[in-house]
């Protein structure tokens, strides 16, 4: 399966922004240290999250970072594109002329984790935000 670290931390920091976002501004510093997250790694990530407009620097002495949209609006999905992400079963492109392992056709399990693609996918764009903060409330 191809989900790196990079689109787990996104939604691990999305999610502690979303919780805190009574607070005001998180700072990076923040985020690094309740999550255990590189800083210069987060740096990264949000760089292409504010580029996709999920979220928006706050400068100042009490700046940092807020949600650009509710957490309501946020799908799992968005956030795991945003850093580009994909989660791919298949390692073969999907529309190729070449089908699976360079052969002519497809491999012959080539549906069954295209299926597991769709499943996986669907199931990112399911959950929201608020669905992953409404979550750790309950614990």
């Amino acid at each position: 399966m191809k989900l790196t670290t990079k689109g787990r931390y996104a939604v691990m920091a999305m999610a502690d922004l979303a919780l805190n976002t009574s607070v005001g501004p998180i700072s990076l510093a923040e985020i690094s240290l309740r999550q255990n997250i590189s800083l210069a790694y987060l740096e990264q990530i949000f760089i292409k999250l504010k580029r996709k407009k999920l979220v928006k620097s706050v400068r100042g002495a009490n700046g940092g970072y807020i949600l650009e949209k509710p957490a309501t609006e946020i799908k799992l999905s968005n956030i795991i594109f945003a850093v580009d992400e994909e989660v791919r079963m298949l390692s073969c492109k999907k529309n190729s002329k070449k089908g699976c392992n360079n052969k002519s056709s497809k491999c012959i399990t080539h549906n069954l984790w295209d299926q597991l693609d769709q499943h996986i996918n669907g199931f990112f764009e399911k959950i929201k935000l608020q669905d992953l903060v409404k979550q750790n409330q309950n614990y």
